[in-house]
Parts: structure tokens; sequence; C-alpha cells
């Protein structure tokens, strides 16, 4: 079962009271979008066109689905908000491991210093005795940059395949409550899970669901 929704989170995904993992790629924080704004016209980035994650909006959405998640809890970020995810992880009970890295071949974010390469994965999981037989993970990923047209931050497919496999099993049902252009849905398919997300933005919902609908083709993704 692969359902995209569209509306927030909070909204749309309210009658999802159990789901084995929660794999996301929320915005990140305000310094990665005032950055962001702020590059010189040569870096061709472009407004990222959603708000900012803040500390609060993160407690929120991990002090929601921490009780429905019967297993892992996966969010990437920047390095601003990484502890701030590791806290609240804690602090709902889980047990937050340190973040694991995405390292792209093309920085993330360049300007007058050293560019970022790096996307934080916050990782953490119940603090239960059958999480301890679970296996030795990746610390580190690495692939290449993509960019799926009008959908910012949209993350290479097989990374996100690698990612599902990683912290789910097979017939899981996966929540991603910020879906953006739908890679976790696709990926989660291929892997034979089934996921449910949610889109707020009416454009980038139609633009994910059009991707979700077509037959698989590397170029694609």
């Amino acid at each position: 079962m692969i359902e995209l929704r569209l509306g927030d989170w909070r909204d749309v995904l309210g009658d999802v009271t159990e789901c084995d993992a929660v794999v996301t790629d929320p915005p990140y924080s305000r310094f990665t979008h005032e950055g962001n704004a702020t590059l010189p016209d040569q870096y061709g980035r472009a407004n990222l066109g959603y708000a900012a994650l803040s500390p609060r909006n993160v407690r929120e959405i991990v002090d929601s689905w921490v009780p429905r998640c019967n297993g892992w809890f996966v969010a990437m970020t920047d390095d601003a908000l990484s502890w701030i995810w590791r806290r609240c992880l804690d602090r709902a009970g889980m047990y937050a491991f340190a973040s694991v890295s995405l390292i792209q071949h093309r920085p993330r974010l360049v300007g007058d210093g050293p560019g970022s390469c790096t996307i934080h994965i916050n990782t953490a999981r119940p603090r239960e005795k059958r999480f301890c037989s679970w296996g030795s993970l990746p610390g580190w990923y690495k692939d290449n940059p993509v960019k799926f047209k009008g959908v910012n931050g949209t993350k290479p497919l097989r990374f996100m395949r690698a990612l599902i496999r990683d912290y789910t099993k097979p017939g899981d049902l996966i929540v991603d409550p910020f879906a953006g252009s739908g890679t976790t849905l696709i990926a989660a398919r291929q892997e034979g899970r089934s996921c449910i997300g949610a889109e707020l933005d009416p454009e980038t919902y139609k633009k994910a669901l059009a991707r979700i609908e077509k037959p698989y083709t590397p170029e694609l993704f």
C-alpha cells in the first residue's frame, strides 16, 4: 500500500494510529534556509519555497509520532537541528544515536567558507531487547545529489532504498509526514514495504503523485 495525502500531517495523518517506522526528510533549520536564500545568483540556488523547522516544531513531530511508532525513527536534517532531534527523541523515551552522515558529491551550501556536503540523519529506536539483535548499520552513506523539477531537496532513490532496507523489514508500514517529491514512498514500494505520506504544498503534491504513478525508469530518479 502506497498512499500520498494532501495536507498538513497533523490533519491528514491523524487516523494513522500505528506504524512500524517513521522515515522523513522535513525542512531544515532557519540557518540553512536563510543561507540558501542569500547565496549569489551564480550558485543557482532558489528560494526553498517552504518554511524552516524550529526546535518547537521538532518536538511536536517527535511527541506526536513516537507513541505511534513501533520501530525506528529516521529524520534527515542539518547540523543546527541535529542535536535538537536527538535530545527530543531521547526525552520521548527512545534510544537516540549520534547522527549518521549522507555525504553528497556536490556541496549542499557553498559560499565564502567550506562547502557543506553533509546531510545529518538522526536515528532512534525503542529501548527494547528485540532491537539489540538488529545488527550493525552503516555509519555513513554516499550518493550523488539529484534534481527533480520543481521540488527542492529531493534525495536519491538509491540512497532512500538503502535507508529503508537498513531501518525497516519487508511488509512494514512506513510513515513520511513530509513526503515532498515522494521518494520515500517510491523506495518503500520497491523494497516491499507499505508507506503513507503527507505533502502540504498542492503543486508539490501533484508532481509527487504523478511521479509515484509512473513506471520506474532510472532516469526519472
